[in-house]
């Protein structure tokens, strides 16, 4: 299992501690401090389009209209902390962020 996310961000703690007490322990990869790959990006828009970015980020906020009008894959590739959080992999089933759907997929809810 693999965990992209932000060592920051509330909701990654809180799936991380979750994910550990159910008996996971994911590899985490910070997107700012670790950077996401290429290949990883490209799955990711792939799997998610859109919704892999992140709307409500103060990152978004801060964007010009022509930089929000950018393709999900470059604005991944510019802005990392962008990434709608957290991004899991596991068995190579990809989820983005922590709603009760993902919850249960991995906790068992």
């Amino acid at each position: 299992m693999r965990f992209f996310g932000l060592k920051s961000c509330d909701t990654c703690r809180k799936a991380l501690k979750s994910l550990a007490l159910a008996g996971h322990v994911p590899a985490v990869i910070d997107v700012r401090a670790d950077g996401v790959t290429e290949a990883d990006r490209a799955t990711i828009v792939a799997q998610f389009g859109d919704a892999a970015i992140n709307r409500a980020s103060t990152t978004w906020r801060g964007l010009s209209d022509a930089e929000k009008a950018a393709d999900p894959a470059s604005l991944l590739a510019t802005h990392p902390t962008l990434m709608k959080r957290p991004v899991i992999e596991a068995d190579g089933q990809w989820t983005v962020g922590w709603k009760a759907d993902v919850q249960a997929k991995y906790l068992g809810d």
